[in-house]
């Protein structure tokens, strides 16, 4: 289903609705019926080999170009967003009465992510491969600024692709020699892709300094696959009387009011979840990708940076034979060259964090694995967006614990998701499984310490869930949490204070006999062990200067507390006594320097001087009655 809403100048709305029965056959839905340019039909057609047009490609395209309107579009993961825009951007730049010079630029899309930008770089390119004289560049957050300037300056482009914060500081930082507000001056159109992720990340301060660059006789295209009140408040700023086009692919039945639903989810994705405890997630997840065969193509999506660090580690002991990938975002531009493999790659996981949760259109992914429930509702339908895309079909599943069943119901009605219950499972071993985990642990501290950090970071990323009324860290099975990350003991944290934990058990050892496989890292490590059993501290990878405090665990920090407040009490105590004995004497007192009657006459006073400055009363009638006062 298709509703379009056009914004008039008096924010009044005006609704249509139509209908697509088919997709595929409809006829109004083939790339020829639209008036486009030989080498961009070229493309489509040759490249791309896409014969019909998506509803969103549909009505963007048409209005862009035919009605010449800002567009405003929400449309589920997969839907072909991308083709929406650059078409459309294209056919405007070879259509101009005067052909863009070198260093005129007359498109520019702004995404939230450097993973986003650099795919839709990429299908440009193939679209530019056909058109001569059309030039592109892509510009991210994390390279040299220097480089940047450079490129432009040497190649020019006409179309430009870029993350907002690197956007705005090309625009607003006084480069010698480099004008880049001028050359936008030329812009035919704008696009903000993923536009929700752009202002959940901040983004919204140099989206607004970035317009302000922007000539106003222009097209905007806003595109998202979910709607937000800041979305609305950035498409009344950003766009001129636009049309809103909205696309819902999917309908349920609502067994409550009997009503026929749209749905969040492309079409031709199934959406399973199942219910697992803590301790056998991972030797679930271990049966499951056994099971579905190591030969289809996996998305696994975790809470934390530190989770995918020790999950892949772990995840390759425990299968071997897979083809693993892992992402997240704090490898910088290591990233590009992961994410570059696994989108070549016919099979194999990636683990990944919600950095690849949004617009990355991979091909082929056949399931996507939610290893635990988003931090937001919204993340869960781009996360599972990843496999189903353009028609094709995919799978998607959420693992839950049992404090968690009630989430079914929540991203129901929240993002009208349907959730099937996946088929039971035969889990592996889970005795045998925590037992190589350990084993890998025992084998390299560095695997002890990941395992460690991974912990300690879901359990605080758990604790900001959106939906902590529902998700609540209080209900969480600790020691079964620890045993599903294998740990060999819980660390030290302030969540477990004064909790019983039952339901773990910690491996008999002594963890400092645990070694780095990294020979320069155990020598460093045995020499600052050997410090601390001789002074008591342990030296960190800084030198301790002069006021900054050494870290201490927060038992030994409490003890140390109310070691004070019990000395201080004495000290109090004792004072007293010393005074009713006479072998001290009583505190004084601090007295007021003025009482409140010398207070009222020197407000009296600044307010006579106040009247004759301002000439309300003469020098005489100063006189008479400051000299009163004195």
């Amino acid at each position: 289903m298709i509703r379009f809403m056009g914004i008039c100048d008096k924010n009044e709305f005006e609704i249509f609705n139509n209908t697509y029965a088919s997709m595929s056959l409809a006829p109004s839905l083939k790339w020829e019926s639209l008036n486009l340019s030989e080498p961009v039909l070229k493309t489509i057609n040759e490249h791309f080999k896409f014969k019909c047009m998506t509803p969103i490609q549909v009505e963007s395209i048409k209005n862009f170009l035919e009605k010449k309107k800002d567009v405003a579009a929400e449309a589920v993961t997969g839907s072909g967003k991308t083709l929406a825009f650059l078409v459309p951007m294209l056919e405007l730049i070879l259509k101009r009465s005067e052909p863009l010079k070198k260093h005129e630029v007359g498109g520019l899309i702004i995404s939230p992510t450097r993973e986003l930008a650099t795919q839709t770089s990429h299908v440009l390119a193939e679209f530019l491969k056909n058109i001569e004289g059309v030039t592109q560049m892509l510009t991210l957050g994390g390279n040299p600024i220097e480089t940047d300037v450079k490129a432009f300056n040497k190649n020019g482009a006409n179309i430009l692709v870029a993350t907002p914060g690197r956007l705005e500081d090309l625009l607003t930082r006084k480069i010698p020699n480099f004008h880049l507000h001028k050359s936008l001056k030329s812009l035919e159109m704008l696009v903000l892709d993923e536009a929700d992720k752009l202002l959940e990340l901040g983004f919204e301060k140099s989206i607004n300094t970035v317009l302000q660059y922007l000539p106003t006789q222009r097209r905007t295209g806003l595109f998202s696959a979910t709607q937000t009140k800041q979305v609305a408040m950035l498409v009344k700023a950003g766009l001129r009387n636009p049309i809103m086009v909205i696309v819902k692919e999917k309908h349920c039945l609502n067994p409550k009011s009997n009503q026929i639903e749209s749905i969040s989810t492309p079409s031709a994705l199934q959406n399973y979840y199942t219910i697992c405890d803590a301790d056998k997630k991972l030797a679930f997840l271990v049966t499951f990708l056994k099971k579905n065969g190591l030969n289809s193509k996996y998305m696994l999506f975790l809470s934390t940076c530190a989770c995918v660090e020790y999950f892949s580690i772990i995840l390759r002991s425990l299968i071997p034979e897979i083809n693993l990938f892992s992402l997240h975002g704090k490898m910088n531009n290591k990233r590009y060259r992961i994410f570059e493999l696994f989108w070549k790659a016919e099979r194999g996981i990636l683990i990944c964090t919600d950095v690849m949760a949004r617009g990355v259109d991979i091909p082929e992914v056949n399931w996507v694995i939610q290893y635990d429930p988003p931090s937001n509702a919204s993340s869960f339908v781009h996360r599972a967006g990843r496999t189903a895309r353009v028609g094709k079909s995919g799978s998607s599943l959420v693992m839950l614990m049992p404090n968690e069943d009630a989430y079914v119901h929540f991203i129901y009605s929240n993002q009208k998701v349907v959730l099937e219950l996946l088929p039971e499972l035969k889990v592996e071993n889970l005795d045998l499984v925590v037992e190589k985990i350990r084993k890998r642990q025992l084998k390299d501290r560095t695997i002890f310490d990941k395992a460690n950090k991974a912990f300690v970071s879901y359990i605080q990323a758990y604790s900001k869930h959106e939906c902590y009324l529902l998700l609540r860290i209080k209900d969480l099975e600790f020691g079964k949490l620890a045993t599903g990350f294998g740990l060999l003991r819980l660390p030290k944290m302030p969540e477990l204070k004064n909790k019983v934990i039952t339901d773990f058990t910690p491996v008999d050892m002594d963890f400092n006999s645990i070694k780095y496989q990294n020979h320069e890292r155990e020598e460093s490590r045995q020499k600052k062990l050997q410090n601390y059993m001789e002074t008591g501290v342990w030296l960190g990878h800084m030198k301790h200067k002069k006021g900054l405090k050494q870290t201490v665990a927060w038992a030994d920090a409490k003890q140390k507390k109310l070691e004070r407040r019990e000395k201080r009490k004495k000290k109090k105590e004792l004072r007293k006594q010393m005074e009713l004995e006479g072998k001290a004497k009583a505190k004084k007192k601090r007295e007021q320097a003025f009482s409140q009657e010398d207070l009222k006459d020197l407000a009296k006073d600044i307010a006579l001087m106040k009247k004759f400055k301002n000439k309300k009363i003469s020098k005489e009638q100063f006189d008479l009655e400051f000299g009163e006062d004195l």
